[in-house]
């Protein structure tokens, strides 16, 4: 009897603990960027619309062109994180709104995911020109760099040898 019992307690524990710990490996899903109102966005028509009327129904651009055609993008993201792992993008959208040069809407253009360029840098260094230093050579390197003639303000003893 007390056998059962005890099997039947570390059953309920178990599932206790399990139910504690289980929330902890959910997925965090965060919002980045211009937070999308689809409604909102279909409302804005090329030809009718100006700036001032696409920013009282859209607000501020989350950034502009700087050259070029003058564009407004709205820029939003929703990543997922698992515990320990790095946050992975499950949607993205760029909304870009043209405008011409008396500032009236020419175009709208909606692009998703599938547009979402992926980096992979090579390791943790940045590929530079020259020679590779070693760690000595980072350390003493400047010894006997800065002779007498650096210090004296004679003809020849600039920065670049002049």
């Amino acid at each position: 009897m007390k056998t059962g019992a005890m099997g039947k307690a570390r059953t309920g524990a178990a599932v206790l603990l399990a139910a504690l710990l289980l929330p902890g490996c959910a997925s965090i899903r965060e919002s980045r960027g211009y937070i999308e109102d689809q409604t909102l966005s279909s409302l804005i028509q090329p030809k009718i619309d100006n700036r001032q009327s696409v920013e009282g129904t859209l607000g501020r651009p989350t950034f502009t062109s700087q050259f070029g055609t003058p564009t407004w993008y709205y820029v939003s993201s929703i990543t997922g994180q698992r515990p320990f792992n790095r946050p992975r993008i499950r949607d993205h959208s760029v909304l870009a709104v043209t405008f011409d040069a008396n500032g009236r809407v020419t175009e709208v253009k909606r692009s998703g995911v599938d547009q979402v360029v992926y980096l992979d840098p090579e390791g943790d260094k940045t590929p530079t020109l020259g020679r590779e230093r070693g760690f000595l050579e980072d350390l003493f390197g400047n010894i006997g760099q800065v002779g007498s003639s650096g210090l004296s303000g004679a003809a020849g003893g600039g920065p670049n040898g002049q």
